[in-house]
């Protein structure tokens, strides 16, 4: 006869010890600045810059029905450049994020192309590991962490 002992070990989790928290395998704090940004801030600050791409496109090219690669290309540009120059775009920047290297440092212009290249395909940005960094922050080797 089967009892609760029996079933209990893979009911009862992994026993790996403690649950590890996003970025602690690369040495940052569990909260507050120097973080791992969550998926909440990261939709937000997405959504601020793609309705500020979206409203330059409308500006900007008023007589096209369709704004949707202008935008795309707008939020590239966003992003390239000012990754590569401040570390953030204005949605990073008013949900307190910022893209650094591993190391901490700024992530520079040839990392911030990649990155972007790769978040305008959409999939990347969504496929993350452990540690909450998306396949575009992987291959750029850049990490999106709080400010504040």
């Amino acid at each position: 006869m089967i009892d609760r002992r029996d079933v209990g070990s893979w009911l009862e989790g992994s026993g790996a010890g403690p649950r590890q928290y996003p970025g602690q395998r690369l040495g940052r704090p569990a909260a507050g600045p120097g973080s791992v940004g969550r998926p909440g801030r990261r939709l937000v600050a997405l959504a601020l810059d793609w309705y500020l791409c979206w409203a330059l496109a409308a500006w900007l090219a008023p007589q096209w029905n369709q704004h949707g690669l202008v935008t795309l290309a707008l939020l590239l540009l966003l992003n390239v450049l000012l990754v590569g120059a401040a570390g953030h775009t204005p949605g990073h920047w008013v949900t307190g994020l910022q893209v650094q290297t591993l190391d901490g440092r700024p992530a520079g212009f040839a990392r911030a192309v990649v990155r972007s290249l790769l978040l305008c395909l959409l999939i990347p940005p969504v496929v993350f590991d452990p540690d909450q960094r998306g396949l575009h922050d992987r291959a750029a080797d850049t990490i999106l962490v709080r400010t504040r």
